[in-house]
């Protein structure tokens, strides 16, 4: 597996650019799995070159450019800069069509030609949202009906992966695992246990995935927290 960045610096820098992808994004009207790939897309760039080579936010822009080209929820390049223009220069007037703003499209399509050239053009990846909805739907057959509805595990679980991807866990761990630790995580936010889980032969997140173990969920599970208190101290 890729390693995580060690510099905390670094984490930081990544971390706000991260924001600005997904909060941009949500603004261009675009859904979770293109997010979740313009976020991977940044996370791989990043990880095979230096971030002081490139504008992070220019190369966020391009990610988010190429993620909705390869999710088939195409973005125009005209949007994306004015909604990230808008996004990092508040109180600025709105770009005119003028040399500015076609020497930033400019730079836009050729940071996407050099992502894909650098990543070798894989930029089709698996996402754990498959899974999560997969493994809500099958705890909820599971659990007490009143408990499920009066406990809102599903948001708060679809909430903890969304978040995730301001770090580059995506990278680094198996969309099934993941998927997994965030339902454990929202579980446990709201002490919900599952019922048998005391006296059943595996338990119910062994049921839902191979592989997975308690020091997996807890690896990703203190990941996750590690990205809230950045997210508090920033």
């Amino acid at each position: 597996m890729e390693g995580a960045p060690g510099d905390p610096r670094e984490k930081r820098s990544h971390f706000r650019v991260c924001r600005f992808i997904i909060e941009s994004g949500i603004k261009l009207g675009m859904r979770s799995v293109p997010l979740a790939s313009a976020c991977t897309i940044y996370h791989k760039f990043f990880d095979r070159t230096s971030l002081g080579s490139y504008d992070p936010y220019l190369v966020a822009m391009a990610a988010l450019y190429l993620a909705g080209k390869v999710e088939e929820q195409h973005v125009r390049a005209r949007d994306i800069i004015n909604v990230c223009h808008r996004y990092l220069n508040p109180h600025m007037e709105p770009l005119e069509l003028d040399s500015t703003f076609w020497d930033l499209r400019d730079s836009l399509i050729q940071c996407e030609l050099l992502m894909l050239r650098l990543l070798n053009f894989q930029v089709s990846f698996q996402h754990p949202h498959k899974y999560l909805l997969h493994y809500l739907v099958t705890l909820r057959h599971w659990m007490n009906r009143h408990t499920w509805e009066r406990t809102p595990v599903a948001v708060t679980a679809w909430a903890l992966l969304r978040d995730s991807y301001h770090g580059n866990l995506c990278l680094r761990h198996k969309p099934q695992h993941i998927a997994v630790a965030v339902l454990y995580f929202a579980l446990h936010c709201y002490g919900v246990e599952v019922p048998g889980e005391a006296t059943a032969k595996r338990l119910w997140w062994e049921v839902l995935s191979e592989g997975i173990s308690r020091d997996i969920i807890h690896s990703i599970t203190a990941e996750i927290v590690d990205i809230y208190e950045m997210d508090a101290k920033l």
